[in-house]
């Protein structure tokens, strides 16, 4: 499978459909979910590795990693109804695993974490506590974040034993899911973080 195929394969995958502004959910689009697992592919990360997608939703990371052999996936979401949708998305991957469950309350080791954590507009700092847990549980991390988070993620990074290995800087279409967005689409400048822990 190349990069491209696998773009076809993830926008295929069933969406979530109600959002929940107070988990800031926003759907990962297939074209930047396969770029991020291609780079984390091609890194060595995924094939024959285990992965956690948290905060999964739909599973779109998660899934990119099965399509790319990995060797199991977690998925990991509080939200019920994402993780109905997920099911479906995973139901011929045998090695896929999809938790109902507080993201603190995952605690198996895994190589990769992938994520597309809460920005920490809606609840500050949500998205410092998914680095924590990835922290604590992988050994590589490709997150999505809003690209003035460079020194924050820097700091945090290496006061858990970590270095920041590259950011990929890209625009995060959002669409006129929630109330208070008052345009049809919107763009935030994000980066895709490749996080890894010190040898």
């Amino acid at each position: 499978m190349n990069k491209k195929q696998l773009s076809i394969s993830l926008s295929k995958l069933k969406p979530l459909k109600n959002f929940k502004v107070q988990l800031e959910q926003y759907q990962t689009e297939g074209e930047l979910a396969s770029e991020i697992i291609w780079k984390a592919y091609q890194d060595g990360n995924i094939e024959k590795k285990s992965v956690t997608d948290l905060g999964c939703g739909s599973g779109i990371l998660g899934v990119g990693a099965l399509l790319l052999n990995a060797k199991k996936a977690y998925f990991v979401d509080i939200d019920e109804e994402a993780i109905k949708i997920c099911k479906e998305n995973v139901k011929e991957y045998k090695n896929s695993e999809c938790l109902n469950i507080l993201i603190s309350s995952f605690n198996k080791e895994v190589d990769t974490v992938l994520m597309n954590p809460p920005f920490g507009v809606q609840n500050r700092k949500a998205d410092k506590e998914f680095l924590l847990k990835a922290f604590e549980i992988g050994k590589h991390i490709y997150s999505i974040h809003k690209i003035e988070s460079k020194s924050f993620i820097e700091k945090i990074s290496q006061e858990n034993g970590f270095v920041v290995k590259e950011i990929i800087e890209r625009d995060f279409r959002i669409n006129k899911i929630y109330k208070f967005h008052k345009k049809q689409k919107y763009e935030v400048k994000i980066g895709v973080w490749h996080i890894e822990k010190n040898r």
